[in-house]
């Protein structure tokens, strides 16, 4: 009995493993090539129709999205996903009323591939990591994450803070204030960028699991968006720097913030 499993039965359990085993990398590999293009091209073309982003601005993104899928799959995917449409339903929402207060961020023709770059970078620097030093996932996943969710909570809070916060005031000096002023914060707007930053530390737990991660990550996307204010307040109302230098600042932040959380405490 021994000797026919040794010779008849190993072989074929062998094969059927090593088959099933290239099944699922078929698999996976098709639909790396087939959707991850079609998802791809699908955000190019509505992105550049809608006039949400520039021609460059998408190729950009399509880049990022190429770099985060290969180091995040879909998971990364889907948070870049919901950053873009909340981003942007929170820029178009009662437009013509938040012109009355400040500059949009997008231009006629959508945004531009340096704010890509500005609120999307630090993510791609993450997946990059990712990449040539797969040791570290466990680490640059929540950065990645961090980075995003601060990026969403600055675009929600400030876009949607400019409609229904009901008291401005300045974050460095903490008197009234401007609406629509670089550094210019609202009880109202932090609150709904604190929900931006749940959403994605949301998504992040659905592909990744629930633990500690989730809450550092709200964290972090929270302080990166205060940042944001402060670097506003102090250097870009001043014209040191600019808007895009300051969105980065605030996802790098927010990165670093979760980094050293996930190093730290746990």
């Amino acid at each position: 009995m021994a000797v026919y499993f040794h010779y008849h039965l190993k072989p074929k359990i062998l094969l059927w493993c090593f088959s099933s085993i290239s099944f699922a990398y078929i698999c996976d590999m098709f639909n790396s090539v087939i959707f991850l293009p079609i998802i791809i091209m699908a955000g190019m073309a509505y992105s550049i129709l809608a006039k949400k982003l520039t021609v460059p601005a998408a190729f950009t993104g399509a880049i990022l999205a190429c770099l985060i899928y290969f180091a995040a799959g879909y998971t990364g995917i889907a948070m870049m996903t919901i950053f873009f449409i909340l981003g942007s339903a929170a820029t178009s929402w009662q437009r013509r009323k938040k012109q009355d207060v400040a500059t949009i961020a997008e231009t006629k023709n959508g945004r531009t591939a340096g704010q890509v770059m500005a609120n999307a970078g630090a993510a791609g620097m993450a997946a990059v990591v990712i990449l040539f030093y797969p040791s570290l996932t466990y680490l640059m996943l929540p950065a990645m994450a961090a980075s995003f969710a601060s990026a969403t909570a600055d675009t929600l809070s400030s876009e949607l803070g400019m409609l229904y916060g009901k008291r401005f005031f300045n974050i460095m000096s903490f008197k009234p204030d401007r609406c629509g002023m670089d550094g210019v914060i609202s009880l109202e707007g932090t609150l709904i960028g604190i929900l931006g930053s749940c959403i994605i530390a949301g998504m992040y737990a659905l592909g990744y699991g629930w633990n500690m991660s989730f809450c550092f990550i709200i964290i972090a996307g929270t302080v990166g968006n205060l940042t944001d204010s402060v670097l506003g307040a102090v250097l870009e109302r001043k014209g040191i720097i600019g808007n895009n230098l300051v969105n980065f600042a605030n996802t790098l932040t927010a990165a670093l913030v979760v980094l050293v959380m996930e190093i730290v405490l746990i």
